[in-house]
């Protein structure tokens, strides 16, 4: 693991923001839910850099629940609502500050998208960033546990999420040893390198949404806040391998594990993941 902190980049996914850059060099992707039915993903960096990430976005409430357990972890995001700036501004034990307001220099325009969805950047211009702020470089805890294959799983070929915009499929590839994501309508989830999303891991937690009463856009749409702690149900998918059983996270300050009905722990195979954070009501299917 390199000496240095880890840096967590918003970005987004809606069709207009496809294809994205660099997540495929990423350690982790988060997928949260946000307002109006729509997914944004934290990208976090510390085993890699990658010299293309796009398109940066906004900031939301639940972005620092998410990444409290890394400690001082720099968070690159593209604006956002008073107050959740004022709550990334209050969060620095948590979060320190790259954004494009205040590290303008390490973030460009792509001439060839439409604004808002071209705002690009790279992991080494935003570890330059943190450098001139003074910002404190150490490496992140683990945020996941990692072992051999456990017992009592299932053999599986795909895992279907029925999000609110589109249902998103994970589906086990046999001879590279992945899980590679694609879209219903649109077939695969390709980069902007041509390369499809894919990874070692991927994790799906059922989670309690609710409305902030905070108004996000001029839509409307009302920003929402995700319940992180406590226990709910949660599928592992490592391997070609299916684990059925719960998320359990006593604080925010310590991430989520993972245990079978009968308590045993759930361990995760070296290589990047992909953590779903999925509202409670939507659906989640699994084809064997």
């Amino acid at each position: 693991m390199p000496d240095r902190a880890a840096v967590a980049v918003k970005v987004e996914n809606l069709a207009q923001a496809r294809p994205q850059w660099g997540l495929d060099r990423a350690d982790i992707v988060f997928e949260e839910p946000v307002e109006g039915g729509i997914t944004r993903f934290i990208a976090v960096y510390q085993c890699q850099g990658t010299a293309r990430i796009e398109p940066v976005r906004s900031a939301r409430f639940v972005d620092i629940d998410i990444l409290e357990p890394l400690g001082r972890i720099l968070f690159a995001y593209s604006g956002a609502i008073q107050p959740v700036i004022d709550a990334v501004d209050s969060s620095s034990s948590v979060l320190e500050d790259v954004g494009a307001d205040r590290a303008s220099g390490a973030y460009e325009r792509d001439p060839a998208r439409v604004e808002p969805h071209n705002l690009e950047t790279s992991t080494a211009a935003l570890y330059g960033a943190a450098a001139t702020f003074g910002y404190v470089s150490k490496p992140p805890p683990p945020y996941f546990t990692y072992g051999p294959l456990p017992k009592g799983g299932a053999t599986v070929r795909a895992v279907n999420i029925a999000f609110a915009l589109g249902t998103t499929t994970w589906a086990w590839g046999f001879k590279s040893a992945r899980w590679f994501r694609s879209y219903s309508g649109t077939g695969r989830a390709m980069q902007g390198d041509n390369v499809q999303i894919s990874a070692v891991n991927v994790v799906i937690l059922h989670v309690h949404e609710y409305a902030t009463g905070y108004v996000e856009d001029p839509t409307g749409a009302v920003e929402n806040q995700l319940v992180l702690t406590g226990s709910g149900p949660a599928w592992i998918f490592r391997d070609d391998q299916e684990f059925q059983g719960r998320w359990v996270r006593p604080s925010l300050g310590q991430p989520a594990t993972f245990v079978e009905q009968d308590g045993t722990q759930i361990t995760l195979a070296p290589g990047n993941t992909w953590e779903e954070l999925v509202p409670w009501e939507t659906g989640v299917t699994v084809s064997k």
